[in-house]
């Protein structure tokens, strides 16, 4: 049987797997992914054809198609259902049923497309290779097998540090992520595209993975809140905005796309996040790897690749982020429509615009700083072109982006976060405090993170934010003070409040404790390597750019950076790098967006200049020059992913690496933290919990790993002038066993000493485990 045909057969009998009631789920986890989201990647991969000219570019975007497909049917299916008299539309059956007609139908149009007639869509004789035998992949068998190590001690290692073990395991499977990274670029000549872009894929999954199975429950910082609206929609087994009008319950990604894939799957959802989400995710290395290779030779390709993945962001925070793991994973397929010069613009344009609107549904913030890049590089376009005009030289031709793709993305951004949603709250009011600051009416403090850029200016000290963010709580707390609703001013500053300004460092192994012996500060070296690793790539970045923008007067171009790229991919990354400079200035937008997020969405475009430089930068090694930048990258990956901190000591504990660390501090649920808010949750009766002097205070992020546990009112800070006059304060694990609070102000984390004798003047202990205790 051809494509369409076998699609639509094994569609409709997964649809039938989970209409069966007690299908196991042996069957029903490959079931329900083929049903959602395999058989609308095939036929989509069989509909590119004509947008696309290589192989894995087209099933790499088919993919693509089908996870914008499926936030267009399971909207369609939550909207309409519930006309039809289906109140839960978000069950297992009505999903089965509409995913299995979804793919009927782009079976038939692409049986339209290709004149094959319905017939087509029947089976008639079974599937058969084109050849007499089956020719295995060259490289398969290394790649495949050290892959599946790769997995097998990405999984290992945070299972054992979950259960109380050390972070040996998790160490050893970052040294086999390099080794296979090693090996893709020393054999990238000898191994196919496709065996290339299976190393890539199981390397970048083995470094989320490390992270995103952290903790036995949903652990992390924004997915606390994503796993909640993800929530209300299962629960209800209907999304509905109007439940929680939040930016956060309009992404689609995170609420429509994991409730769906939990009850065909039959996976909980937790793992939904921890897991299927990061999978995904994991694919974005894989696409810049494609979209590059499209302009530039493989080493290029395979080195930007590996920028992307060692950025801290990436393993650090992006499995926290499920939203934006999907509005990436978009973006990337985005990028190779981009780079794939060979096929007609018209169709390449199209097919741009229906991923982007995949990231519309799937993340503000994407959408937001991508519709900005877009437009600054239509921008930097027309000076191109006006450029070449004015120096009469030969036209350049078209670029890819036009008025109207940016004017149909901002305008499909503004129609869902407005009329459709009504969550525009967070964009209004960044782009009044940015104006405010643009006018000199307001001169708040940028987030940290703007630290690390080269052109930063003068950062704030820790102890000014926190009198900073003092100062801001007193006032907003005046009027309720003044009603007794908070503890009086005189009593709590009679309790010290100071910064813990330095986090605790690993102590230092016998590696460490030789190289100090021999005179090297190992602490201050981790540091410096550090921050040096943060300037290197903004340095290449610039460099990479710098040698395709200016040729020499002589006429003959500069040496460039391994590769010629297109001007639509010098155009994106100008626009990026001004998106970026407007959050290195502008105090507001580094707050709510952050500088390291922007800078990891613009490796999708920037990242080959990167890896271009680093080739340049080593030209005079000539015929070693290749090897010095492949170690040079492979070094910062192993320094930034924490395996020589980890090695040496000297160096803050890191999550995936360790039982500690500020990250372990702030995210990981511990039992003795469960155990007491179930405890309090029983012992608050309902009308206690719904008298707003009666609520459950914690400190900010034992709030945020705690919140899906919490039931009724509760803030999410205790610093001592918020802390209510009749309150219960939660105190979570790390202020029990540290006397450390932590909260967030301006984009940035401050840390403090918590005053508990605050709480034992004013307050009853009522519950203490060893690892929470509770006041009232």
């Amino acid at each position: 049987m051809n494509i369409r045909a076998w699609a639509v057969t094994t569609a409709l009998v997964a649809a039938l797997l989970e209409c069966v009631p007690g299908t196991p789920a042996v069957l029903l986890v490959p079931a329900g992914l083929w049903l959602l989201l395999g058989a609308p990647a095939l036929l989509f991969t069989e509909l590119t054809e004509r947008a696309l000219s290589t192989r894995d570019g087209r099933v790499l975007i088919g993919l693509g198609l089908s996870v914008v497909g499926a936030l267009g049917l399971l909207l369609a299916v939550n909207t309409l259902l519930p006309v039809l008299g289906v109140a839960r539309p978000l069950e297992r059956v009505p999903l089965a049923l509409a995913a299995a007609l979804d793919v009927v139908a782009l079976a038939g149009v692409s049986a339209w497309r290709a004149s094959a007639g319905w017939r087509s869509l029947l089976p008639r004789s079974p599937l058969r290779a084109s050849g007499s035998r089956v020719v295995r992949p060259a490289g398969l068998a290394p790649v495949g097998a050290l892959g599946a190590l790769v997995l097998a001690l990405c999984v290992a290692g945070p299972v054992r540090l979950n259960n109380g073990l050390g972070g040996g395991v998790a160490v050893t499977a970052l040294v086999v992520v390099t080794a296979l990274l090693a090996l893709l670029i020393a054999r990238r000549g000898r191994y196919t595209t496709g065996v290339l872009e299976l190393g890539l894929w199981c390397a970048a999954a083995g470094v989320l993975l490390l992270t995103s199975l952290r903790g036995w429950y949903i652990t992390g910082h924004d997915i606390q809140r994503e796993y909640e609206v993800f929530r209300l929609a299962a629960d209800a087994g209907r999304w509905n905005i109007g439940t929680f009008r939040d930016p956060y319950n309009a992404c689609l990604s995170i609420t429509l796309l994991p409730a769906a894939l939990t009850r065909l799957t039959g996976i909980e959802g937790t793992y939904v996040f921890k897991v299927l989400l990061p999978l995904l995710f994991a694919l974005t290395p894989v696409l810049v790897y494609r979209s590059v290779r499209n302009t530039a030779p493989q080493i290029v390709a395979l080195l930007s690749a590996v920028y992307l993945m060692m950025f801290p962001t990436f393993f650090t925070d992006m499995t926290f982020l499920g939203r934006q793991e999907v509005a990436f994973f978009l973006m990337g397929c985005a990028t190779v429509v981009v780079t794939d010069t060979a096929r007609p613009f018209a169709r390449r344009r199209a097919l741009f615009t229906v991923l982007v609107m995949g990231i519309v549904l799937s993340h503000y913030s994407t959408t937001y700083v991508l519709v900005a890049v877009l437009a600054l590089a239509l921008a930097a376009d027309l000076a191109w072109r006006l450029l070449v005009r004015v120096r009469r030289r030969p036209p350049t031709g078209r670029g890819f982006l036009t008025w109207w793709m940016v004017v149909a993305i901002a305008a499909a951004a503004f129609v869902w976060s407005g009329p459709v949603t009504h969550t525009t709250g967070q964009l209004h009011s960044t782009l009044s405090l940015t104006v405010r600051e643009l006018t000199g009416q307001s001169s708040d403090a940028a987030s940290s993170d703007v630290s690390y850029s080269l052109f930063s200016g003068a950062s704030v000290s820790a102890e000014q934010r926190l009198v900073d963010y003092r100062a801001d709580v007193v006032r907003q707390t005046e009027g309720g003070r003044a009603q007794g609703d908070y503890l009086p001013l005189k009593t709590v500053d009679r309790y010290a409040v100071p910064v813990v300004s330095e986090q605790a460092e690993l102590p230092l192994t016998a590696a460490g404790r030789t190289l100090q012996t021999a005179g090297i500060d190992v602490s201050a070296a981790n540091g410096l390597l550090r921050a040096c690793a943060a300037a290197l790539l903004q340095v290449l970045l610039l460099v990479g750019l710098a040698l395709v923008l200016w040729p020499r007067r002589s006429g003959r171009l500069r040496a460039r950076p391994g590769f010629r790229p297109s001007r639509d991919q010098v155009t994106l990354s100008l626009g990026m790098l001004g998106v970026i400079a407007l959050l290195t200035v502008l105090p507001q937008l580094s707050v709510d967006y952050g500088v390291l997020r922007a800078f990891q969405q613009g490796l999708f475009f920037f990242a080959p200049f990167v890896a271009g430089a680093s080739l340049w930068l080593f030209r005079w090694a000539r015929r070693w020059a290749v090897p010095a930048a492949c170690v040079l990258a492979l070094g910062l990956l192993l320094d930034l992913t924490g395996v020589v901190p980890k090695v040496l000591g000297g160096y803050p504990a890191q999550l995936h690496l360790a039982n500690s660390g500020q990250y372990y501090d702030i995210y990981y649920v511990h039992p003795e933290e469960r155990t007491a808010i179930r405890w309090v949750q029983s012992r608050a009766t309902d009308r206690q919990r719904a008298d707003v002097q009666s609520e459950v205070q914690t400190d900010r992020y034992t709030f945020s790993r705690l919140q899906s546990l919490i039931r009724g009112r509760a803030q999410n800070d205790i610093f001592p002038v918020l802390v209510g006059s009749h309150t219960y304060v939660f105190l979570g694990t790390t202020t029990v066993t540290k006397d450390e609070a932590t909260t967030f102000y301006r984009g940035d984390l401050m840390t403090y000493r918590y005053p508990v004798g605050l709480l034992d003047v004013t307050k009853n202990k009522l519950y203490s485990n060893g690892g929470a205790e509770i006041y009232r």
